[in-house]
């Protein structure tokens, strides 16, 4: 199987750059696996395509703003005004650092995304901040830009990223962060505790406690679980066999009583709807753990690198809520896979034609 039967072409004007005033506002494209028929809805009719014995899985984890500018040692810092706040182009000596995958329980150690990546070495000093209160050594390098950072150590690591740290939006949003997206870019539902994602679960960000509550009215239950959205989902496949590609590996976690609220609804064959990409991955990769008849999930922390492409057999999910998604992209495929490939491409094309808007604040599918 090809990465480039992934394909699809996208008009530019269609990738949505600003969220809408309203989260709840955007457009539904509701998919039937079963007749492979599109209906044009809006999101605010998600909660009646729900059944009342339906469990509502969500990915409770929150983004933290871990995009750093800053210099290189030796390089003259800029004033504020002449840097770049998309940091798309480099003045001389700049350098961006997207903070993807905390190391260790200090906090200061990361795996991160550097640019302009390929002149960094080893050893190399970075300071972030406008009067760089952050410090951090480049220890290991990796390709791709792909580096390990070790930060100089400070009273809050957290608290100063939080100050000094900038919305890590995805390279497909062309303009700079801005206040706005410190809230919008952010589901309703975040936890404080399980901040360190790098992106959010876009299909999260369409709910408001309003559709909530209105959910929970309907008798349909909602669990939680975390994954921390991390590399994976910045890094483009760069093999031409899909079978090639590796995931980053990426923390979940899941609550004992999630737990029992999933193994409750399997167990009486309720259907288990994930709202999101990484809610399938982890729940996919939980039940893939147990040994025996059936699906089952435990509670625990651990990581996952689980890719799911077209021929996985999926053991809990009934039903998916998600975003558009990059053209040749592992989201892409994990759709396909739930819902056939011809069947997904068919209803990208459906939605390309009504001028959905794609991508993280876009419109959204329910696919059953």
């Amino acid at each position: 199987m090809l990465v480039s039967d992934f394909n699809y072409p996208l008009p530019e004007e269609l990738i949505a750059q600003h969220p809408l005033a309203d989260r709840a506002a955007s457009r539904l494209l509701h998919v039937e696996r079963s007749t492979g028929s599109f209906i044009d809805r809006k999101f605010r009719d998600f909660p009646q395509l729900l059944r009342p014995d339906d469990l509502l899985v969500l990915n409770n984890t929150r983004v933290f703003p871990a995009r750093l500018l800053g210099r290189r040692a030796g390089a003259r810092a800029q004033p504020v005004s002449k840097r770049n706040p998309a940091a798309r182009d480099f003045l001389r000596g700049e350098v961006e650092a997207l903070l993807t995958r905390q190391l260790d329980e200090s906090g200061l150690a990361w795996q991160a995304l550097v640019h302009p990546g390929r002149k960094i070495g080893v050893g190399e000093r970075l300071f972030f901040g406008e009067h760089e209160e952050l410090q951090a050594e480049v220890i290991t390098r990796g390709k791709f830009g792909e580096r390990t950072l070790r930060f100089a150590p400070v009273s809050d690591f957290f608290a100063l990223v939080e100050r000094i740290g900038h919305v890590p939006l995805p390279p497909y949003i062309a303009r700079p962060d801005s206040a706005e997206d410190r809230q919008r870019y952010q589901t309703v539902f975040a936890r404080d505790d399980p901040r360190g994602s790098v992106a959010a679960p876009t299909a999260g960000l369409h709910f408001t406690p309003e559709i909530l509550q209105e959910i929970r009215q309907r008798g349909v239950q909602i669990a939680e679980i975390t994954l921390h959205v991390g590399l994976g989902t910045f890094q483009p496949v760069r093999v031409e066999e899909v079978d090639e590609h590796k995931m980053h590996r990426e923390r979940y976690s899941i609550a004992a009583e999630a737990a029992e609220q999933i193994n409750a609804a399997l167990a009486k064959k309720r259907r288990v709807v994930a709202i999101g990409t990484t809610t399938v991955r982890t729940l996919e990769h939980a039940a893939a753990q147990h040994v025996g008849p059936g699906a089952r999930i435990s509670p625990g922390s651990t990581e996952t690198d689980l890719f799911i492409y077209p021929g996985f057999k999926f053991r809990v999910v009934g039903a998916l809520l998600t975003n558009f998604h990059l053209p040749q992209s592992t989201l892409l495929m994990l759709v396909s896979a739930f819902a056939g490939r011809e069947l997904v491409l068919k209803a990208y094309r459906h939605a390309v034609e009504q001028k959905y808007r794609f991508f993280s604040y876009g419109d959204c599918m329910f696919i059953e």
